[in-house]
């Protein structure tokens, strides 16, 4: 079969790509189906590959780029030059240069034409190499032409190009081109159309950029084009800009940038009855694709034409719904203090939580947790339409996250949201599944705030845990195969029911704070009120967090009178860690000491709500950061007498309290200071509940990866991860249907792609991103950065930025500056003098230890990690809520 080194638009389809590259595929598919495409052909990949054997040092030059970084810029520019120079000296080899020949030919030889790269990575949904090769407008005659591809072809080699494909994996060997040539129009006026808002993601929302003449000009940033966006048929933003310069073809070829005359430079682009259109042609493309698209348009002689069309690439998945209505969804694990992406099973584990309120719990359809990007959504739209649910709703979020709270204010304000309607069947059998559950759970609420001895509530809660998951533990390990994944299906399913039993002690102890901060604040006011109410939730008793951060703490202790066993933890690998320790001094003692730390806290780990992260049992060189990083910023036993030294402050605090009250307010006064001591130590108990129960599962559904390897059935138990529970199940029964290792393998891959996805904090339906704003500091500097202030003090220091706990290097005074904190973050927390975090709200896990911990602590201030330079050296304020840069590489 002859090679094709040439193909017309009418030959060719989506399933050309490997031949003609994403841009000749889509513009070969969309001539196909009747769009109004320019009339062409593209230069196939198989005429790349011909002109690159032509080349004697191609093998050598593609060696030297496998080994150039995407950072090393300088490298990567000059052997790009030598690369383009070299390609664009050869001879095109006359097979395909009479192959061109003869598609011009009968193109048109009179013709003018666009020539424009298309690679066959590009345009992919999974990357985008859009814009890295060059364009070649108003070629004339066939030498032109032929120079034009050859220029194509060298501008695989930009260094943007090189770099793009260094940075994201992709071999400099394995990524062709194809070249378009298209018959060129010359647009009155032009631009780029997006079928969704590709700022806020809004998917019913057109987005049309225009500008007089060639589209070169916009894209180039010549000019500012005019804006006008479309949402269901009209006209809902209109932007039109100064436009001083357009560009346009010149008879002998090639183009030109003019001035406009003034009387022209601020006209609309197009009219409105145009710009309909031209938003109606856009939402054809896109359900053509099934996909959102990005489209390059002109308008010539009256009529439209589509010079492109490719997916928009950086649109968030939205959550799937099963009706028209808008819903807000709220980012889980921004409430969960873990953004990162979850893989498959993580999911299928947190999707069953709420399974016991759906009209019927056996169907797979999602109902309140919804999945998108990797990352659980909940969906709150129903209770937040309910105006008292709302507030109080409103108040937990503000509690959690201010830009939350701040973005739901935003999507409620709507008129969409507020005729939103809710069916009254939906509302009777949420509330018939929950009363079961709230009712008693007032009423235990109600006997601990007013009747039970706070001082017994830690040791009653812990025997309650540990009944909970010794029972389920017998359940789950009695089991064996699909049943045993069922008995976890069904422990899961309970947890609603079973956890509030544990949750009971410390909203009691939220209560009683609410009562006791009203009742200061008219007593004192408000500020000598937070004065003696920061002190007063140091040293909390009883709080597991508190508590495995001490114990870290004693473990480095342990160690530190053996500098051979310090080195060797630092350099200590996760592979046969603690093979070697019995040769070190020390080794053995700190093996037993750690081996009864793990027996208690093993089950931890950062990110715990996802049941596929390594907990420390199982890689215990997760905490080597945390213990060195004590012995490098603390004296021994430091932690423990700050600790008393928090304990001694509260309980001054709170005599100091009782004593503005008289003698029959003080017995109330100090039963809500005792409440609030020992039942808000306990908001910490219900999470430990739930990850001691998820280290159940885990080492249960391990055990059937095992076998299931063993078997041959999975390649690694590991794969694992990648299956849903209802999967599993399946493949432990003999009856799942689909290959797992290709189905493993292309999870792997999403799960890759979730990651560099940037996920919202809120989102609608609609696919539009609310990001909320912050509440204004009038106190702040000028130039500070803002966040949510949630410890209180001001210190300095210089700026950690770590991204990873296990990854953690800290010094003595530094001031630590995360994405976020679990508790897997908590033994840092010994080792700073102050918190920075770019999620967070007044009750999330940083900022309650942090003020227990008596750390200044800002929160959710947005790409703090990127704004803030490792090095810095910062004021934080945790009374007023900001941030400033002193010295040091400063924020962007």
């Amino acid at each position: 079969m002859p090679t094709i080194y040439v193909l017309n638009f009418q030959s060719i389809d989506k399933s050309h790509l490997p031949a003609v590259g994403g841009k000749g595929a889509n513009l070969g598919e969309l001539k196909r189906a009747g769009f109004p495409v320019p009339q062409g052909f593209c230069v196939t990949t198989a005429a790349y590959r011909q002109f690159i054997q032509s080349s004697r040092e191609m093998k050598e030059l593609f060696d030297q780029l496998d080994r150039v970084s995407h950072e090393q810029l300088e490298q990567i520019r000059i052997l790009g030059q030598r690369i383009r120079e070299h390609l664009t000296s050869l001879s095109m080899p006359n097979s395909v240069k009479s192959a061109i020949s003869k598609a011009w030919e009968t193109t048109g030889i009179a013709q003018a034409y666009a020539v424009r790269s298309s690679a066959t990575a590009e345009d992919l949904p999974t990357a985008s190499f859009a814009g890295q090769q060059d364009t070649y407008l108003n070629v004339c005659g066939l030498e032109q032409l032929l120079k034009a591809v050859q220029n194509c072809w060298a501008s695989l080699f930009t260094d943007r190009a090189i770099s793009y494909r260094a940075k994201n994996g992709f071999n400099h060997r394995s990524v062709f081109i194809s070249v378009v040539v298209q018959h060129m129009i010359f647009p009155e006026v032009s631009g780029i159309m997006f079928t969704a808002d590709p700022v806020t993601g809004h998917r019913g929302t057109v987005s049309i950029d225009a500008s007089f003449g060639l589209g070169e000009a916009l894209v180039s940033g010549l000019v500012t084009a005019d804006l006008y966006q479309v949402r269901a048929g009209e006209i809902v933003k209109k932007q039109v800009s100064k436009k001083e310069t357009a560009i346009y073809a010149v008879p002998e070829g090639g183009t030109v940038a003019q001035h406009l005359p003034p009387e022209k430079q601020q006209l609309q682009a197009l009219t409105d009855h145009q710009i309909i259109q031209l938003a109606i042609l856009g939402k054809k493309i896109e359900a053509h694709y099934a996909s959102e698209q990005d489209v390059e348009w002109g308008f010539a002689d009256g009529q439209f034409y589509i010079l492109q069309s490719r997916p928009i690439t950086s649109l968030y998945p939205v959550p799937p719904v099963s009706d028209n209505q808008l819903h807000v969804f709220i980012n889980f694990g921004y409430i969960q203090m873990m953004t990162d992406p979850m893989k498959p099973l993580a999911i299928s584990v947190l999707s069953r939580l709420l399974h016991f309120i759906k009209k019927n719990p056996a169907s797979s359809e999602p109902y309140i947790l919804h999945h998108a990007g990797g990352r659980m959504f909940a969906d709150f739209t129903a209770p937040l339409s309910i105006r008292p649910v709302r507030n109080r709703m409103l108040k937990i979020f503000k509690g959690m996250d201010e830009s939350i709270a701040s973005a739901l204010e935003e999507v409620m304000s709507r008129e969409a949201f507020r005729h939103r309607s809710i069916p009254i069947g939906t509302i009777l059998r949420t509330v018939s599944k929950l009363a079961p559950i709230i009712i008693p759970l007032a009423l235990k609420v109600i006997n601990h705030r007013f009747v039970q001895d706070p001082a017994k509530a830690n040791r009653k809660a812990s025997a309650l845990i540990d009944r909970i998951t010794r029972e389920t533990g017998i359940h789950v390990f009695s089991a064996s195969g699909a049943d045993r994944i069922r008995a976890i299906r069904k422990s899961i399913e309970k947890m609603p029911k079973v956890i509030p039993r544990v949750a009971v002690y410390f909203i009691a102890g939220v209560l009683a704070s609410g009562t006791l901060k009203k009742k200061l604040y008219k007593r004192v006011g408000k500020e000598r009120a937070d004065r003696l109410l920061n002190p007063l939730y140091k040293s909390l008793p009883g709080n597991v967090t508190t508590e495995f951060g001490l114990a870290l703490g004693d473990l480095a202790d342990k160690i530190r009178k053996y500098p051979g066993l310090i080195d060797y933890l630092q350099k200590a690998s996760s592979d046969h860690f603690d093979e070697k320790l019995g040769e070190i001094p020390g080794g053995d003692e700190f093996k037993v000491e750690l081996e009864s730390f793990l027996q208690k806290y093993g089950m931890r780990c950062v990110g715990e709500i996802d049941i596929t992260r390594p907990r420390w049992r199982e890689e215990p060189t997760q905490l080597i950061p945390s213990i060195i990083s004590n012995i490098r910023t603390a004296a021994a036993g430091e932690h423990r007498k700050k600790f008393r030294q928090g304990r001694l402050e509260a309980e001054a605090a709170g005599k100091e309290m009782a004593a503005h009250f008289g003698f029959w307010q003080k017995r109330s006064i100090s039963r809500l200071i005792k409440l609030y001591r020992h039942l808000l130590g306990m908001r910490e108990h219900h999470k430990f509940c739930v990850v001691k129960l998820f280290d159940i599962y885990k080492r249960a559904i391990m055990e059937e990866a095992n076998g299931l390897v063993a078997k041959g059935v999975l390649r690694h138990k590991d794969d694992v991860y990648y299956l849903t529970l209802e999967e599993l199940i399946a493949l432990l029964e003999n009856r799942f249907s689909g290959d797992v290792p290709t189905i493993v393998e292309a999870r792997e891959k999403q799960h890759e792609r979730n990651q560099k996805l940037k996920s919202p904090r809120v989102m609608t339906s609609e696919g539009e991103i609310i990001s909320g704003k912050l509440r204004d500091v009038v106190e702040a500097p000028e130039g500070a950065i803002v966040g949510t202030p949630v410890s209180a003090g001001i210190v300095e220091g210089v700026a950690r930025v770590v991204l990873k706990p296990e990854e953690a290097k800290l010094n003595a005074g530094e001031i630590l500056v995360a994405p976020y904190t679990d508790p897997g973050w908590t033994p840092l927390f010994t080792s700073v003098v102050g918190l920075i975090t770019e999620v967070g709200g007044l009750m999330t896990h940083g900022s309650v230890i942090a003020r227990e911990y008596g750390i200044p602590a800002v929160v959710g201030i947005e790409k703090a990690t990127e704004r803030i330079k490792d090095g810095a050296y910062v004021r934080l304020n945790g009374t007023s809520g900001y941030v400033q840069i002193l010295e040091g590489t400063d924020f962007e």
